[in-house]
């Protein structure tokens, strides 16, 4: 090849997916074909995600062309970093489509779809500049086949990623056996306020993280939380029991080492964000909803629970249904409304005790829709935010800005269930939210592993 400069040919998903991907791509120059002009228009209109994403890029480029000129566009846009975006911006050049071009192959059909207008507009740059790495970038698989196909190369958009592959994702827990001990013989030990506390030393090893969950042995053997980091140090703490017999949590106790870590995370105070990952039945919502009725009833902690996720038109108005905003959420919150079913049946006063506990629930937990956050601030809240994994980085950091003094915040979601478009495992906004906070002092995570529901459920899991 002549030079190691490339050009990427952007697909309009990529900038509706992220803004700012026109600055991502380092020395590398980046072209946008007219149909992805075109299509950026026709999607600007309307509150929702991709709308505003859609609008950002125009800023972006309106603001260049108003800097640099307009007259000589054929030269390209010289890829500076916006006005109050502090990102490491590309140092190449933005070209745009200035001719129509041929449709090369009879394989495509016409040019009046949409991607196979980009295709052809990809074949006609790649053959006139034939001595340049040229590179489709698109978030549609089906467009990257059909241009492996006609031999034009095409790639996913990476630098949305939170890492590379979700098995090095932060699972929140360390499991040790009893050697444990002897490969670390110089444990400081005291008690504090009845809690066990241990001081071991390290060596360079960086797994060590604020709020990890330590099991020491085999289950039933020492849990621990580490409760402080230091260079040469970590500080751990006995956890508390929520097993059955021991402590529970609104009638709820542990049923599993994962689960009573998890109840330790969402009842300590000093942790303001937790999040919680795992399979369907183990257990994510009702820990939750039982930890915030106890901090919020009992402990005053809280004045109430908000509980909101994602609902499959994300973004959108979610009008055409009647009644007020909670009714219209009410047909995305029914693993709210099963666990509050378990949580809120009295031991004594038959029918009138459960209808006095509901409406004295209903009092406490509001259910809010995703689509009015922007603005909000949460004073004193216990915030539970389901399906997360369907939310987009950028809406992750919308939701969790509303967090006001005295919140608390709590995301539970299953990367193996996304259903927002164009959004993947390695890419969602929890995936986001467990990899940039496990080194902050005041997150927790935890991947909790086994299904607790019944036998049925376990079997259909692993047999279907």
């Amino acid at each position: 090849m002549g030079s190691d400069k490339r050009l990427y040919i952007l697909d309009t998903n990529v900038l509706m997916h992220d803004p700012t991907a026109i600055f991502r791509f380092e020395e590398h120059d980046v072209f946008l074909p007219m149909m992805v002009l075109e299509e950026l228009d026709a999607a600007k209109k309307g509150l929702s995600e991709v709308a505003r994403n859609v609008r950002q890029v125009s800023r972006f480029i309106g603001e260049m062309m108003q800097k640099q000129g307009a007259s000589r566009l054929d030269e390209g846009l010289l890829l500076q970093e916006p006005d109050g975006l502090e990102l490491d911006a590309g140092t190449g050049r933005l070209f745009f489509q200035t001719a129509m071009p041929e449709c090369h192959s009879s394989l495509l059909r016409d040019g009046s779809f949409a991607d196979n207008e980009i295709l052809s507009t990809a074949i006609s740059i790649q053959e006139s500049l034939s001595n340049q790495d040229i590179v489709l970038v698109s978030k549609d698989i089906n467009l990257r086949i059909k241009a492996a196909i006609l031999g034009v190369q095409a790639e996913d958009y990476y630098n949305d990623r939170a890492l590379d592959d979700l098995s090095l994702l932060y699972r929140g827990i360390r499991l040790h056996d009893e050697g444990f001990w002897e490969a670390h013989p110089q444990v400081e030990s005291w008690n504090d306020s009845g809690r066990a506390h241990y001081r071991i030393p390290i060596d360079e090893e960086n797994s060590w993280y604020p709020n990890q969950c330590v099991a020491i042995g085999e289950e039933g053997g020492i849990e621990a939380v580490v409760k402080q980091v230091d260079k040469n140090s970590v500080k751990l703490s006995l956890a508390d029991d929520y097993y059955e017999g021991r402590k529970n949590v609104w009638g709820i106790y542990a049923r599993n080492r994962e689960q009573n870590f998890a109840l330790n995370l969402l009842m300590d105070p000093d942790v303001d964000f937790v999040t919680l990952m795992g399979t369907a039945g183990t257990g994510k919502t009702l820990l939750t909803l039982a930890a915030g009725l106890s901090q919020t009833m009992d402990e005053k902690r809280y004045s109430e629970i908000i509980v909101t996720r994602a609902t499959v038109s994300i973004g959108e108005d979610i009008g055409y249904l009647p009644g007020t905003e909670e009714e219209k959420m009410t047909p995305w919150m029914g693993a709210l409304t099963d666990n509050l079913e378990v949580l809120t049946q009295p031991q004594e006063g038959g029918e009138w005790g459960r209808a006095a506990t509901n409406d004295l629930l209903a009092s406490r937990v509001k259910v809010r829709a995703l689509n009015f956050m922007r603005g909000r601030t949460f004073l004193n809240r216990f915030v539970i935010i389901d399906e997360a994994q369907n939310i987009t980085p950028k809406q992750m950091k919308a939701l969790l800005t509303r967090a006001g003094p005295g919140t608390k915040m709590v995301c539970l979601g299953n990367v193996e269930q996304i259903d927002t478009p164009y959004l993947t495992e390695t890419t969602s906004g929890l995936t986001f939210a467990v990899d940039r906070f496990k080194h902050w002092e005041h997150a927790g995570h935890i991947t909790l592993r086994r299904g607790e529901r019944s036998r049925l459920a376990d079997f259909a899991s692993d047999a279907l």
